[in-house]
C-alpha cells in the first residue's frame, strides 16, 4: 500500500480492491472482474439474504437479460428515466433486430409481463419473487470498482399483493431486512428514511433506502425498497379476480442492494495496512502461519499447525494453514493483513509447549534433557532432599507440578514410589 486512507482516500480504496485481489479491470471500460475473495463475500451476502427473504416466503427465479424496447417503454415515466443508461442490442448476427432489444438495467418490465400472465385470482397473491442477476447500465459519471460500474451483481425482488397495506407493508420489511443484515453481517451503521420526490426511483410511488456515511464525509446508498402503487401492473395488465370476483390490479413492490455493499465494506473498516473484513463475511477467517528454521522444528511445528486447524475447522471456522514455500513469515504477515483475514494465529517451536516438554524415568534421563532446554516432565517422590540435589547437579527447578492424581512411578532421583503429579523442571531466569 502506497496511499493512506486519511491522505488520499480514492487511491487508497482503488489499491484495496486490487491488491487485496477483491476485484481487476475489465478490458472493457466501466466494468470490473470479480476475483474469488470478491465473490467468496458476495456469495456470503447473498447466502444471509435468501434465509431473510425465504422467512416471509420470497422464492428465487430467473429472467432473461435481454428486454424488447416495447416492454421497456409501456412504464412511461419508468422508461424515460433509464432511457439514457439503457445498452442496445440492434443486431442478431449481421441481421437488424426489429424491436430494439435492451440489456436490462432492471427487471421491472419483463417480471410484470409475466405476473400479468400468472396472477389471475385472489388466490395467487401475494405474489414474492427474487432474481438474482446482473444489471447493465451505462455510466456516465467515472466509475469506481463495487460502488459504480456498468455491470453490476444484485438481487431484486418483485411482489404483487391484494392490497395498498400489504405491499407497503411487504416495503418495510424488506428494508428492515437489508439493515439487520449491513448492521449484522457488515458491522456498517446505517440510516433507515424515505427518499424525497426528485430522489425516489422512477415510476414509485415512494422510496424507502438505506444510508451510511463513508469516512471521507460522503454518504452512500446501500440499498432500496419500493412502493410501486398500482403504476406497474395498470400499464402492464396485472389484474386479479378479488373475492368478491370483481377485477382490479395488483398492489406492488420491488427492492433490491447490489455488490456496492462490498464497497462500503472497504471504505468503512479498511486502514492503511489494507483490507479489514468483518468475520461473517471473510472467505477465511483465520490464518495459521508456521515459523521454523530447521528441518527438526519444520516436522514439529508444521503438526501442530495441522492439528489447531483440524479444531479451528470442527468448531465451524473458515481457516487455512499457509504453508506456501519460498516466502518469509514477515512477507505472509503483511499478506494477510492486506487481505484482511480477521485472526492470524503465528505456530513456531517455541510456542509448542508440548513440544518442549520431554519425559524423563532416570536422573541420567532427567540430567541430559535439562541440559538441551525446555520443560522435563520426571517422576518425584516429594522429598527436599531430592529436589535440592537436581537444583545443584543440573541447575533445574520444580517450575510447577501439574494437577491429577500420581501413578505410582519411581522418583526419577531416588528410585522411591512416587504419589503425587510428576512435575515440571526446567532452567529459569
Amino acid at each position: 500500500m502506497t496511499a493512506t486512507k486519511s491522505g488520499d482516500f480514492s487511491e487508497w480504496y482503488t489499491q484495496v480492491v486490487l491488491k487485496a485481489e477483491l476485484a481487476d479491470y475489465a478490458p472493457v471500460k466501466g466494468l470490473m472482474v470479480l476475483r474469488p475473495d470478491g465473490y467468496s463475500i458476495w456469495e456470503s451476502l447473498r447466502s444471509t439474504l435468501d434465509a431473510e427473504f425465504a422467512k416471509s416466503g420470497v422464492r428465487n427465479a430467473f429472467v432473461p437479460t435481454l428486454i424488447p424496447e416495447s416492454l421497456l417503454s409501456r412504464e412511461a415515466e419508468h422508461f424515460a428515466g433509464f432511457t439514457p443508461e439503457v445498452f442496445w442490442v440492434t443486431h442478431s448476427g449481421d441481421a437488424e433486430v426489429g424491436d430494439r432489444l435492451a440489456l436490462r438495467p432492471t427487471s421491472e418490465a419483463l417480471a410484470y409481463e409475466m405476473y400479468a400472465r400468472w396472477i389471475k385470482s385472489w388466490r395467487d397473491l401475494p405474489l414474492r419473487i427474487n432474481f438474482w442477476n446482473t444489471a447493465l447500465r451505462a455510466e456516465i459519471k467515472a466509475t469506481r470498482p463495487f460502488l459504480r460500474t456498468s455491470e453490476f451483481l444484485w438481487q431484486e425482488g418483485h411482489t404483487a399483493h391484494e392490497t395498498r397495506e400489504e405491499a407497503e407493508a411487504e416495503a418495510e420489511r424488506a428494508l428492515e431486512t437489508y439493515a439487520r443484515v449491513m448492521e449484522g453481517e457488515l458491522a456498517i451503521p446505517v440510516i433507515r428514511g424515505t427518499k424525497s420526490e426528485r430522489e425516489k426511483f422512477v415510476g414509485a410511488v415512494r422510496t424507502l433506502a438505506v444510508e451510511a456515511m463513508m469516512p471521507d464525509g460522503r454518504a452512500l446508498q446501500m440499498g432500496t425498497s419500493h412502493f410501486l402503487g398500482q403504476n406497474f401492473s395498470v400499464p402492464f395488465g396485472i389484474r386479479y379476480a378479488d373475492r368478491d370476483n370483481v377485477e382490479r390490479p395488483a398492489w406492488q413492490t420491488s427492492w433490491g442492494v447490489s455488490w456496492r455493499l462490498i464497497g462500503a465494506m472497504i471504505m468503512v473498516h479498511g486502514d492503511d495496512k489494507g483490507l479489514v473484513l468483518p468475520p461473517r463475511v471473510a472467505p477465511l477467517q483465520a490464518v495459521i502461519v508456521p515459523i521454523y528454521y530447521d528441518a527438526d522444528a519444520e516436522a514439529r511445528v508444521t503438526a501442530k499447525a495441522g492439528e489447531l486447524l483440524a479444531a479451528l475447522e470442527a468448531a465451524g471456522v473458515r481457516a487455512r494453514v499457509d504453508s506456501r514455500e519460498g516466502l518469509t513469515p514477515g512477507f505472509k504477515f503483511n499478506d494477510w493483513e492486506l487481505r484482511g483475514v480477521p485472526v492470524r494465529i503465528e505456530v513456531g517451536a517455541r510456542e509448542s509447549l508440548e513440544s518442549m516438554t520431554r519425559d524423563a524415568s532416570s536422573y541420567a534421563d532427567l540430567e541430559r534433557l535439562v541440559a538441551s532446554g525446555g520443560f522435563v516432565r520426571a517422576p518425584w517422590c516429594g522429598s527436599p532432599e531430592c529436589e535440592a540435589r537436581v537444583k545443584d547437579e543440573t541447575g533445574a527447578e520444580i517450575r510447577v507440578i501439574p494437577g491429577g492424581p500420581g501413578d505410582g512411578a519411581a522418583c526419577a532421583v531416588c528410585g522411591k514410589e512416587c504419589a503425587g503429579a510428576a512435575p515440571l523442571f526446567a532452567r529459569g531466569y
